[in-house]
């Protein structure tokens, strides 16, 4: 009986070139990519500068990517330079950054997040007992710059103690709510397990993927010294398919933790987006005047048609790089615009009252609503900034974790700050608001608030003990 052949079709995922060069654009600053373009110019002779004018924000004479989002007053509310107030200045100050004073939309200093930062606010957004959020935050903190936790778990318990008192094993479950955070293989305790979870993150028909896990798992620490064709034998697999393992392994990241907080403190960052209101409406557009505007260079695109064999192939080469470039800072922006778009559709009340109205709202949420994974909310949103009337601000700015109401909702961690704050502001001096005081406060607005969690945002916000604020005179 001869052997029938069988085709079909289907759709993999592969980390070519070009969608590696696709996550690392999305994942830069502003700055970053603008150093990123000046390097791939230089390097490219078939990229040249656009010297034509550039498309400025709110100009609808091109085709800048926008989107309007309905506010929640009409025309007449826009902002004014005062509409902060003090407890919105302080409450800008207390994360970082700082609003516009007099308006200009110039580059600012800001101080950059480390990992820990990064790792630690994710960690902020889920749903966690506080008993696990602690052992989450100790793991944060003893995760090295590259992303690895080097110390051993029963290290980890020792640290936690006379708090908390756990098992290594009930370490290692939270640990794994840790790996799951961005960036994807952070956490790893070794170069396997790094691998094997960046593996994970990929759709399980990628080419190669089954493969390099069992090589990630398996002869990954000795590959340098038995090659190829010792990982072939010792699987029991083909060459060429321990080849087509291999190159994905090579595609991944061995130091994910590298990815945040490269940029040294106090850098200049610009705004990635602006956030303008127009007639009652909000409008979202790329701030395309501060972004570097690309062409292919014509003249040496028709060189290669007549060029030499060994020069047209060179050329054809960089025209492809050229135009992956092109393509890939295209979506990037594309994909930013729809990130910030949403962003305005579920925080229209930040924007139009502050912080006290920030609504809980996490990666997994936006990256459901517009269809992409948490990974790459993440990356987008990481070191980005958004000129709004209230001033420039991160785009994490927008996301906060939340507490049940009575009434049934969610009110967002900041927004509960805010309410502290407030509270504080207002208090007689002579006999101010103990930690239990404002609990109760709180309870009566319908936000229930447990004494230690009121202590703990106090704290946040820099607010001494109500013993340390009593005022006589």
């Amino acid at each position: 009986m001869k052997p029938r052949l069988q085709t079909s079709l289907g759709q993999h995922l592969v980390l070519t070139p070009q969608l590696r060069q696709a996550l690392h654009l999305l994942q830069l600053s502003a700055l970053e990519l603008e150093a990123e373009i000046n390097a791939a110019v230089e390097s490219n002779p078939l990229l040249d500068w656009d010297e034509s004018e550039p498309l400025r924000v709110g100009d609808d004479r091109g085709d800048a990517p926008s989107t309007e989002a309905k506010g929640d007053g009409d025309a007449k509310n826009e902002f004014r330079d005062d509409d902060w107030g003090q407890s919105g200045e302080a409450w800008q100050e207390s994360r970082g950054w700082q609003g516009d004073d007099d308006g200009d939309p110039a580059d600012r200093i800001v101080q950059t997040d480390s990992l820990q930062d990064h790792l630690s606010w994710q960690l902020h957004l889920g749903q966690m007992s506080e008993r696990d959020r602690r052992i989450g935050l100790m793991l944060v903190d003893a995760i090295d710059d590259d992303g690895y936790l080097r110390e051993p778990l029963d290290a980890i318990a020792q640290s936690l103690l006379p708090e908390i008192q756990c098992t290594p094993d009930e370490i290692l479950v939270v640990l794994r709510q840790v790996q799951r955070l961005d960036p994807v293989g952070v956490g790893a305790r070794d170069l396997g397990e790094c691998l094997v979870l960046q593996l994970d993150n990929l759709p399980e028909d990628t080419p190669g993927r089954a493969l390099a896990r069992r090589i990630a798992t398996g002869p990954i620490d000795r590959l340098p010294r038995i090659g190829i064709e010792g990982v072939a034998a010792e699987l029991g697999c083909k060459l060429e398919e321990a080849e087509q393992a291999l190159a994905l392994l090579r595609s991944l990241d061995p130091r994910p933790g590298a990815q945040i907080g490269d940029l040294p403190a106090n850098t200049y960052v610009t705004p990635d987006c602006v956030i303008t209101r127009q007639q009652g409406m909000w409008r979202v557009t790329l701030a395309n005047e501060r972004q570097p505007r690309l062409t292919i260079h014509r003249g040496y695109e028709q060189m290669i048609q007549h060029a030499g064999s060994s020069d047209a192939g060179y050329l054809r080469g960089r025209l492809q790089e050229a135009r992956w470039l092109l393509k890939n800072l295209a979506q990037r922006g594309e994909t930013l615009l729809k990130v910030v778009q949403c962003l305005v559709r579920e925080q229209s009340g930040f924007l139009e009252f502050g912080p006290q109205a920030l609504r809980p709202l996490t990666l997994r949420e936006v990256a459901a609503e517009v269809g992409l994974h948490e990974s790459t909310i993440s990356r987008s949103i990481s070191r980005k900034y958004v000129r709004t009337p209230r001033g420039t601000i991160p785009l994490r700015a927008f996301f906060a974790s939340g507490i049940g109401t009575e009434g049934g909702g969610e009110a967002s961690s900041i927004a509960i700050q805010e309410m502290i704050k407030r509270l504080v502001e207002a208090e007689n001096p002579r006999k101010p608001l103990s930690d239990a005081r404002l609990a109760e406060t709180l309870k009566a607005t319908g936000v229930p608030v447990a004494r230690r969690t009121v202590a703990k945002y106090r704290e946040l916000l820099n607010i001494p003990s109500s013993h340390e604020r009593i005022r006589v005179a």
